[in-house]
């Protein structure tokens, strides 16, 4: 299993410089941008010329209702402006003040429907012209958010092909994945929530702003008042709540990591015993996740009844100034109702902004996790100019080899073996003697610190990393099968241009007897395995990876303890069609058990990373040295000990 996910994020990181790195990754959606920017414009042009419109209608109403009544107090035939006069005369200077902001009032005349009607249609059109283009603006920037994710996904999986196997193995699992899954979702959440309704917002404030100052510039200040306040509110508020946005996600990935590592081994879990253990773990990685989503949800979510509570301040600014200058004659009543609206409006995307920032917080924190994914080190690229092997007959030699996991720590350091081509060449010691490790420096899972390895006098190094391992068939301790048919798994190895017959996929799969247990299943080939594979035992699971490394007809093989998990009879049966596989191809084979390399024609043993014996089974028991010590380990160990015991027990 990996290592653990590291301690809790406490401070936020480059929220600037994540959300400058995230535009250019929607770089290539300029165009759609530019687009959706465009449909947002008329969109809050449109949005924005309602309420003047209406406020028309207003006036339409109003003014018919004041003509009805004037008519029905003074002589037909007058005038507006007679009547104004009139009331001046009498000293009812506001009234006239009020019926001089009527552009349209005919004294004696009730409401116009015909006009009010055509300004509603007006109105109408306007609204269901906003709506569609909206509409555009939203279908747009959905394609364009969606690309932009599929590319980064791509990015991630290709990152995470290119990164060296000490990368991997320093992560956990659940950690990594839920960088490319939760923290990918919520970056693509967060720019569908905020990409067109920022553009949108920050439109309508302006236009909402002209259109205020347009109607009334005292209003318009008064409106004003409460934005220093809003934007102070804003940023104290997101200062506060993205460092518990970025502890929030990195306690995700830590929850998940562990999630996963109990669930990959919950038998190992049950077996001894450690579900206490287990759920006490849960329990605080859990903790940890809630005490960082409730104090970054409930920072973020005093932002909504702030901004409301300034809205409503300034709704009500607005109304009583407005309720007196049109009282006075300044403006009209159509007007202070469409200041009203621009006033509600202006406020509104103002609240919006501040709750996409919340969203914005939460986004670019998960950014910055996968950036960190995409920043990691990558293994050395391939050579430029790469060399090419034709015919591969497959002698390897690792020539004054060095290597270290920790720098600190020497491993391998003077490293000789050569492989001819053919030979079985058995690798043997005990555990930590750096076994594995040679077979990790012949892939390139690592590279070497000093010295070369050489596949046919080539360095490893001038040839491509896919070139090199497609030469080679490798069989681990540790199975691992995809979902998917049983045939697809034998298959997985298999090159595309091999032309693997029928007849010689089930001559592999006889050979090394996987046919006979596939025969019994109800679907056979086809029978589809989860992404653990649960209806197979542990050596039936082994038995396909053997086969699988069988039909990919590789130059080299490895064989890392292939064999562990078969039992004795078909740990024989297997060993025969290995040694059939084996002919004109060179084979590593690590094993601990001794019994299944006796007819290796090298032994080579290992202790502290350095070879400490080599030759063949008959030649090394001869010697009386390392590879003796390991052999009557164990088959004379049991023995031993008995006499050991009974000894002790006389002593007593």
């Amino acid at each position: 299993m990996g290592m653990a996910g590291g301690p809790p994020v406490v401070k936020a990181m480059d929220f600037r410089g994540s959300l400058r790195r995230f535009a250019g990754v929607m770089r290539p959606e300029r165009t759609r941008v530019v687009l959706l920017t465009l449909c947002g414009v008329v969109s809050v042009a449109l949005s924005v010329a309602g309420p003047k419109i209406l406020g028309d209608a207003t006036n339409v109403i109003f003014e018919g209702v004041v003509g009805k009544a004037l008519g029905d107090t003074l002589p037909a035939g007058t005038t507006a402006e007679q009547a104004i006069d009139q009331l001046r005369a009498s000293g009812d200077t506001a009234q006239a003040g009020l019926l001089e902001s009527m552009d349209h009032l005919v004294v004696g005349q009730g409401v116009d429907f015909a006009r009010l009607g055509q300004i509603l249609l007006t109105v109408l059109a306007i609204y269901v012209g906003a709506f569609l283009f909206g509409w555009m603006q939203a279908r747009i920037m959905t394609i364009a958010v969606q690309n932009t994710m599929r590319r980064l996904r791509d990015d991630v999986e290709a990152k995470l092909h290119r990164v060296p196997l000490s990368y991997v193995d320093k992560q956990a699992k659940g950690e990594i994945l839920s960088r490319v899954t939760n923290d990918i979702d919520n970056v693509a959440q967060t720019t569908t929530q905020t990409l067109a309704q920022l553009v949108t917002s920050l439109l309508t404030v302006v236009g909402v702003l002209a259109m205020m100052f347009w109607i009334s510039w005292v209003l318009a200040l008064v409106a004003l008042v409460t934005v220093p306040l809003s934007v102070i509110l804003t940023v104290q508020i997101a200062k506060r709540s993205q460092p518990q946005f970025v502890a929030q996600w990195a306690a995700t990935g830590r929850l998940n990591a562990h999630v996963e590592e109990m669930f990959t081994g919950h038998a190992l879990v049950k077996v001894y015993g450690r579900q206490e253990a287990a759920a006490a773990t849960f329990a605080t990685e859990n903790d940890a996740l809630y005490d960082a989503s409730r104090r970054s949800q409930f920072i973020s979510g005093t932002m909504q009844p702030s901004m409301g509570f300034l809205a409503n301040l300034n709704y009500v600014l607005v109304a009583v100034i407005g309720g007196l200058r049109v009282a006075s004659g300044q403006l009209s009543l159509g007007d202070v109702q469409a200041f009203i609206q621009y006033s509600r409006q202006f406020t509104q995307p103002l609240s919006q902004i501040a709750s996409m920032m919340n969203l914005l917080q939460s986004g670019v924190a998960s950014a910055e996790r996968v950036f960190e994914l995409l920043d990691a080190p990558e293994q050395d690229p391939d050579p430029a100019d790469p060399r090419r092997l034709a015919d591969v007959r497959g002698r390897v030699a690792f020539e004054d080899v060095s290597f270290s996991y920790d720098p600190q720590t020497a491993l391998i350091e003077g490293l000789d073996l050569v492989a001819e081509p053919g030979q079985t060449v058995a690798i043997v010691g005990p555990t930590g003697a750096g076994k594995t490790t040679l077979v990790n420096l012949l892939m390139r899972f690592y590279e070497v610190d000093g010295g070369r390895i050489t596949l046919d006098g080539v360095d490893t190094r001038e040839l491509t990393r896919d070139d090199l391992r497609s030469r080679i068939g490798m069989v681990l301790q540790d199975t691992w099968l995809f979902q998917g048919s049983i045939a697809d798994n034998l298959r997985y190895g298999v090159r595309a241009d091999a032309g693997l017959s029928d007849e010689d996929f089930l001559a592999a799969t006889r050979a090394t007897h996987v046919d006979s247990f596939v025969r019994t299943l109800p679907e056979g080939y086809d029978t589809l395995l989860d992404d653990e594979a649960t209806s197979l035992s542990a050596g039936e699971k082994q038995l396909v990876t053997i086969a699988r490394a069988f039909l990919a007809d590789p130059e080299i093989l490895v064989l890392d303890e292939a064999t562990s998990s078969v039992d004795t009879r078909t740990e024989v049966l297997v060993q025969q069609a290995m040694n059939a596989l084996r002919a004109n191809r060179t084979s590593f084979v690590i094993a601990h058990r001794l019994s299944t390399i006796r007819d290796a024609d090298l032994i080579v043993v290992m202790e502290h990373g350095q070879i400490v014996e080599q030759g063949d089974h008959e030649t090394l028991l001869a010697a009386d040295g390392a590879y003796a010590r390991l052999y009557d380990s164990q088959f004379s160990a049991p023995v031993v000990d008995e006499e050991e015991i009974a000894a002790g027990r006389a002593e007593v």
